[in-house]
């Protein structure tokens, strides 16, 4: 079941962060990264984010979380994590389904590091497409894709 987090509640904030963490720790080692700062968010930027956050509950457990940030002109998926113990159980493609779903946006956007190729099959598998590579200042190389909606 998918459905919307309340992050300003800091127990749920402390649930989002746990299972960011763990899945940040295996994004890490894919990306040979010494130095992730994803794993150096602290509990309040969760807190007082003004990013929508929905949570996929499993038996009343939060085992993934897809982070939204929405304007005017795009939606960004901020972060796309499922804790380790759930992965190849199709949450992370319904978290995706859901968010195509639910946000009315001519443009998505996301970005991951260019070695963690579990996330981008999942995008490419989505019609998202490779728009951009760069270097981080901690020695990542990430990669930007994008998908465009075209209403008829």
């Amino acid at each position: 079941m998918i459905k919307r987090l309340q992050n300003n509640d800091i127990e749920i904030s402390n649930k989002i962060r746990a299972v960011f963490q763990v899945s940040y720790k295996v994004e890490a080692k894919l990306l040979k990264a010494t130095d992730f700062p994803p794993l150096k968010r602290p509990l309040e930027d969760y807190v007082i984010s003004k990013n929508t956050f929905f949570g996929y509950l499993k038996d009343k457990e939060l085992v993934g979380v897809i982070e939204i940030n929405r304007n005017n002109s795009y939606t960004l998926i901020r972060s796309l994590v499922v804790d380790p113990l759930f992965f190849r159980q199709g949450i992370a493609r319904k978290l995706m389904e859901f968010t195509l779903k639910t946000f009315d946006s001519n443009l998505f956007v996301v970005e991951t590091g260019l070695e963690n190729e579990p996330a981008s099959k999942l995008y490419k598998k989505f019609g998202f497409i490779e728009v951009k590579q760069w270097n981080t200042d901690h020695g990542i190389r990430k990669i930007k894709f994008e998908k465009k909606i075209i209403n008829s």
